[in-house]
């Protein structure tokens, strides 16, 4: 059974990640990088001030609705999870150095692209039966392009509905069963791993119940509160490891950029791998981490109680900055520094490990477990919350707001199951999934890139740079 699951979902995963679907991730940012006037670069420094600028400055949200902070925590507890250690890990060992630069190179037209998704998530959003403010592709699809668009919303919702347990639940919570059971061998070797991974999902299933049926305010409270404290360890960790190997930083920095076009003459172990291999893992993984082109973020923007839809487009930006460039660069930096480049086994993706390996270079062994343990479970726990979230959201376009309870309940108890199966498979479904997703995604935000492009120039004509 379990092969032939992984033999649909290969045949799949080659269709979706394809060149067509590079094409498109890549032509659709690129159009709207120059449709809204090369926004994130152009605009990036009021960006920074008035998103990460404006964090400890206190905003009451009205009712149905969360402050835009509060709204990009929660997206940003998805966007930052484990693509960002084990993706970014895997990413290399399979495509070399290089897939970094392409990791890079979509994040620099992914900001355009989540821009204009979140943008048009608060311009095209509704109102529930509870009163709550709710959007995302489904939404500015059905009511941004017409009724006779709304079956492409329909299939959005549903891949995001079943992404919700890949991308959101087995990959995150496998994820962190294996690492903390991992760490904890450290310090008790005879302890089980298939118990102590049971226990592990236990724990995250009654975890995830209890924030997810508090509702969209208790989800962006507790993300609010894991997403700064999980930024700080984590990039504080990675930067000692930085430091430690200051000497071989440029080296590294130049096997990214000539394996971007040459893997083996980045790294030798990676005899028949060409840059097809690297553009497909940089580009793949590094939207699996910052979620750019998915429609997944906009779902939690939708939310936020703002005034202006590019008010709130501006925090997508950030989030993509936040997450590739800043956070998945330490990641890079960290497995290539503390590994070695020509000490990674290339070709055979072991997740975290790595990352673990880099670490123990500088923090030894069972202390480097610790610390990517911690900080991987509270990036994979803080995105299984708001992927409970978008597939709450998806099932509720699709069949109303009385199914939203009982995915939730289906939901945490996947947890139990997702951290007992395989890794790699589970991998392999949350990728397929997530070019399923970005296709009708794309679709609907190049056909209403025109009311981006509108959007966007009508903020900044007004005296908002003051």
């Amino acid at each position: 059974m379990v092969e032939m699951i992984t033999n649909i979902n290969s045949k799949i995963n080659g269709f979706v990640w394809g060149a067509p679907a590079m094409v498109l991730i890549l032509g659709v940012g690129l159009w709207l990088t120059i449709g809204t006037g090369f926004v994130q670069f152009r605009r990036f420094g009021y960006a920074m001030r008035n998103t990460i600028g404006k964090a400890f400055i206190k905003v009451e949200a009205k009712e149905g609705s969360v402050s835009p902070f509060t709204a990009m925590c929660t997206a940003l507890a998805a966007t930052v999870g484990t693509g960002n250690i084990a993706g970014v890990s895997g990413a290399i060992a399979i495509g070399g150095p290089g897939a970094v630069f392409w990791m890079w190179l979509s994040a620099l037209f992914g900001m355009a692209t989540k821009f204009s998704e979140v943008t048009l998530s608060i311009k095209y959003r509704e109102r529930n039966a509870k009163g709550e403010w709710v959007g995302g592709p489904m939404y500015y699809i059905k009511n941004g392009l017409g009724p006779k668009f709304k079956w492409l919303g329909v299939i959005f919702a549903i891949f995001g509905s079943l992404a919700a347990f890949g991308i959101g639940n087995i990959a995150q919570v496998n994820t962190i069963a294996s690492t903390v059971s991992g760490a904890i061998q450290n310090f008790a070797p005879d302890l089980n791993v298939s118990t102590s991974s049971l226990i592990i999902g236990v724990i995250c299933a009654v975890l995830t119940a209890v924030v997810l049926l508090g509702g969209v305010k208790r989800i962006g409270d507790v993300c609010t509160l894991l997403v700064p404290v999980m930024a700080i360890i984590y990039i504080v960790s990675s930067l000692v490891v930085v430091a430690c190997n200051i000497d071989q930083v440029p080296a590294v920095f130049r096997a990214i950029f000539v394996g971007a076009f040459s893997p083996e003459a980045a790294a030798g172990g990676l005899a028949g791998v060409g840059i097809s291999t690297a553009i497909k893992k940089g580009v793949g993984r590094g939207i699996f981490s910052n979620e750019a082109g998915l429609g997944s973020a906009p779902i939690a923007h939708a939310a936020a109680d703002v005034d202006h839809p590019v008010k709130q487009g501006i925090y997508g930006i950030f989030e993509v900055f936040a997450d590739t460039i800043v956070i998945c660069t330490l990641t890079a930096m960290v497995v290539l520094l503390g590994n070695g480049i020509e000490g990674i086994e290339y070709g055979n993706d072991i997740g975290a490990q790595l990352a673990i390996n880099g670490m123990s270079s500088v923090f030894g062994g069972s202390a480097s477990a610790v610390v990517v343990a911690v900080g991987l479970s509270l990036f994979a726990f803080s995105t299984v919350l708001s992927w409970g979230l978008y597939g709450t959201r998806c099932v509720e376009f699709l069949f109303g707001d009385k199914s939203a309870r009982v995915f939730q309940i289906l939901f945490s108890a996947m947890a139990i199951a997702s951290a007992t199966v395989d890794l790699k498979l589970a991998w392999d479904i949350s990728d397929t999934l997530n070019g399923l997703m970005a296709i009708p995604n794309l679709i609907g935000v190049a056909l209403l890139s025109p009311v981006v492009f509108k959007l966007t120039r009508e903020y900044f004509a007004k005296d908002r740079l003051k």
